[in-house]
């Protein structure tokens, strides 16, 4: 009887033990916080929706000869040099939630096929809200040289889950100035009301400031259009933020497809910086997941609560393409230089996020 009776309390006590547990993760989103191998996840909040616009990192289907897509587009293509080495990338979806714990997928908010001037590659949205229009930024067809069609487009819609369309017909930015590939776009809205956008890839990242309508670029106040602000060790990926007047100005270095891919930031008094690398904030855990990089950022209205949102490779992986998104928590010390972020399987607390 003793021994029924403590056979009993043992299994009483793993109960309790296993409910403890599972209270303590109870409000945890979990990581990566959607399924799908998704990169480069640009995160904004509209209203009291949480938003998440990343880069589709599966293999599209090889060519489509689909009537709706011009000559150009299917010759471009059929191309083996262009899409043999790459993922044609020919659509983004986006990602919604209230919680960030349940998510509402949106398929297809552009598409090639609604962008005359774009045949493959749509890479790191980015999108802001004017004027009740969003405008989504994007770049297409991984240019290598200023006498090819692609570079840095705008997509416009009157839903930030779409559908979106080209907004002006051609690329904004199709050249290659300052050594900066045209890509990896991060549209910045300053708080005297000028916005620039901040891109690049290899290793040189650019400012120009844009019109009003988006519709063309402007002129820095020494004459120049293109402004390279590139800090040391940049490789691509930049985002901008403001905090306590300080702007800070953060990217991803290391090889995309390698576990060193990661980001570190810099701060300055203006959106020109001089921005000189402070340290690295995200990187791999060997432990949890490897390659962590191409990152934006949220904070909360009203707080000072900041969340950092980026891909990662899990471990069962060694495909350069398998990327998952995933969020976890940024600090700020009291002098305002960021912590360290941990990179976590756990992710955040939904119930601090309202």
């Amino acid at each position: 009887m003793i021994k029924q009776l403590f056979s009993g309390f043992i299994v009483l006590l793993s109960c309790l033990s296993s409910f403890s547990q599972i209270g303590s993760m109870a409000g945890k989103i979990g990581n990566p916080v959607f399924k799908g191998w998704y990169a480069d996840p640009e995160a904004i909040i509209f209203g009291d929706t949480y938003w998440i616009y990343p880069t589709y990192s599966a293999h599209s289907e090889i060519p489509d000869s689909s009537a709706v897509l011009t000559d150009w587009q299917k010759n471009e293509r059929r191309n083996p040099k262009i899409w043999a080495p790459f993922l044609l990338q020919t659509f983004f979806n986006a990602f919604s939630s209230k919680d960030l714990v349940n998510w509402e997928k949106h398929s297809h908010i552009l598409d090639v096929k609604n962008v005359s001037w774009a045949a493959y590659s749509l890479w790191a949205p980015s999108i802001i809200k004017k004027e009740n229009k969003y405008y989504l930024f994007f770049g297409a067809n991984d240019i290598k040289s200023s006498d090819q069609t692609g570079g840095i487009g705008i997509a416009v819609s009157n839903d930030p889950g779409g559908p979106f369309t080209d907004y002006l017909g051609k690329p904004l930015i199709n050249q290659i100035a300052n050594g900066a590939q045209p890509i990896d776009q991060f549209i910045f809205h300053d708080k005297d009301g000028q916005y620039y956008l901040i891109y690049g890839g290899w290793r040189h990242c650019n400012i120009v400031k844009i019109k009003d309508d988006f519709t063309g670029l402007l002129p820095h106040s020494d004459g120049s259009v293109f402004k390279e602000i590139t800090p040391e060790n940049y490789v691509e990926g930049p985002f901008m933020f403001i905090r306590k007047g300080k702007y800070y100005l953060m990217w991803s270095e290391g090889n995309w497809t390698g576990p060193d891919y990661s980001v570190a930031y810099a701060m300055a008094d203006s959106p020109y910086g001089p921005f000189k690398r402070i340290d690295k904030v995200l990187q791999q855990d060997p432990t949890i997941a490897t390659g962590a990089g191409h990152h934006s950022v949220i904070n909360i209205p009203n707080t000072d609560d900041w969340y950092i949102v980026y891909h990662r490779r899990p471990l069962t992986t060694k495909d350069g393409n398998h990327r998952e998104t995933c969020i976890d928590r940024m600090y700020f010390d009291e002098n305002g230089f960021i912590k360290p972020v941990k990179i976590t399987r756990e992710g955040v607390d939904s119930r601090f996020l309202k």
